[in-house]
């Protein structure tokens, strides 16, 4: 008898105006008041769903709630309280501001929970969120690459598997022992083939050839020639054992690879074809141009130095702050090249000729290098000079320290990422571990691709909460044991 009362008194508040309605929400143990006219400003939210329930029974109810006590009016939620508290704003602001130290994707998951929608986020925070997701995207990136590498598609024939061992053993000298050795090799070749190319410029080195000109010795020739060979084959391998040959051929490592190996084999064509066709000179002429694009091979050594890759990728994202510098840089030229012209134009010896011939003492004193080829004879030009340095000073000072700021937070960020794709691969080991276990013979059912990824996931948050590697633990390809050897 007391089941059928309890049952019944939900319906004791139909005649209620659901306007004045007042309810408890206790989210993680702490406890809102909260009221219908307030709530019911955005009607499709989970809040303004509970000041309607009432009248719907203990099915509707506990379909919005995870417990309710109909004595206090009280709805439970086990959900974050801290993010809570900053969600229910809509309802006073019209927008959600996210408080620091609350994790932005914990945050877009609460919201998606009570029903609020992500266009009342601030853009400040969406763009926080934005970049959390950016960086959810490059762990799961950096985790199908590495269960790639773990082994093998029992339906890929054999020449399939040759190209991926080549790929993996040139691609990832991490991966084994001989491939950290070539890696090595390959790296000290290039320091090697560069140092040649500079010693071959030494006149005491070099000997003369049969029409008394001077040339590298043959010695640094064969060396050159067999660091070329090495350079040759590196680079066809990889390009037969490239997943996407397309992307290959226009990476731009790989075009500084070729910049670094064809000047070699064009210089060989060109002397051969000169002796028969043309002018030998002429023929000369144009190898020596082309030996000057071996400075290229120095950029080699980025492909094995992260350091250098992320140097890079800091320069790039510096855009706008070099941008700055040279902005600042070239205005500062101009005037004080202007102004050291024209006041140095009273001595009858200045050196200042033209003001585009100023922009080279104006360049050279902004950024203290001060050759002293031109320089101001006059006290006014003098005090140009010494403006003119203080100012060059400060211009390259000020953006310094935002690209110093960019490469030690993109350094880091790699560091971190790298450290999180393997937190998550042994997540996922410990997920497919215990799902192997509960289940004997037949495959789980939540790998089935039912649609029911999301609700699955909420089920295992204690292995992970990133929702970009869903995919890939639904995928049975990379539900295996072998995530060990990623420890």
């Amino acid at each position: 008898m007391t089941e059928d009362v309890s049952l019944q008194e939900p319906d004791s508040h139909k005649s209620e105006n659901s306007e004045e309605m007042e309810i408890i929400v206790n989210v993680g143990g702490v406890r809102q008041v909260l009221y219908g006219n307030h709530l019911n400003q955005y009607p499709d939210t989970r809040l303004a769903e509970l000041v309607n329930c009432l009248s719907g029974g203990y099915d509707t109810i506990f379909s919005l709630c995870d417990d309710y006590d109909p004595g206090a009016r009280e709805f439970y939620f086990d959900r974050d309280p801290d993010a809570f508290k900053c969600i229910i704003e809509v309802y006073d602001f019209g927008e959600v501001h996210m408080k620091k130290g609350i994790c932005p994707i914990c945050f877009k998951n609460e919201m998606e929970f009570w029903k609020v929608d992500l266009k009342f986020l601030d853009d400040c925070c969406k763009a926080h969120l934005s970049e959390k997701k950016e960086e959810l995207e490059e762990i799961a990136r950096r985790v199908q690459l590495i269960l790639d590498d773990l082994g093998m598609d029992s339906s890929e024939n054999s020449w399939a598997k040759c190209k991926k061992c080549i790929w993996k053993f040139l691609e990832k000298p991490e991966s084994s022992y001989p491939a950290r050795v070539v890696a090595v090799t390959s790296f000290l070749l290039i320091l090697t083939s560069s140092v040649v190319m500079c010693v071959g410029t030494i006149p005491e080195l070099q000997v003369l050839d049969s029409e008394g000109k001077s040339v590298e010795h043959p010695v640094l020739d064969k060396i050159e020639t067999a660091c070329i060979v090495w350079f040759t084959l590196e680079y066809v391998l990889r390009l037969i054992s490239s997943p996407n040959k397309l992307h290959f051929a226009f990476s731009f490592m790989n075009i500084i690879d070729i910049f670094a190996i064809l000047p070699f084999y064009i210089s060989l064509i060109l002397t051969h074809l000169g002796t028969k066709l043309m002018e030998l000179t002429n023929v000369q002429q144009a190898v020596q141009a082309l030996r000057i694009m071996r400075v290229a091979r120095i950029f080699k050594l980025a492909r094995h130095s992260s350091g250098l890759q992320t140097l890079t990728y800091a320069l790039k994202r510096s855009f706008k702050e070099l941008g700055l510098l040279l902005m600042y840089l070239a205005v500062g030229i101009f005037v004080f090249s202007a102004l050291g012209y024209t006041v140095e134009q009273s001595h009858p010896e200045t050196l200042f000729k033209s003001i585009p011939q100023s922009f080279w003492w104006a360049i050279i004193t902004m950024t203290t290098v001060g050759y002293g080829d031109i320089y101001p004879k006059t006290v006014l030009g003098k005090l140009n000079a010494a403006i003119s340095f203080l100012c060059g000073v400060i211009a390259i000072a000020l953006p310094i320290h935002p690209i110093i700021n960019n490469f030690v937070r993109y350094y880091n960020k790699q560091r971190v990422l790298e450290t999180a794709a393997k937190h998550e691969l042994e997540l996922m080991e410990l997920n497919a571990g215990d799902q192997k276990g509960s289940v004997s013979h037949d495959k789980p059912a939540h790998l089935l691709g039912n649609g029911n990824e999301h609700s699955r996931w909420s089920r295992h948050q204690k292995f992970s909460h990133s929702d970009p590697f869903i995919h890939l633990l639904s995928d049975d390809n990379y539900y295996r044991t072998r995530l060990q050897s990623c420890k």
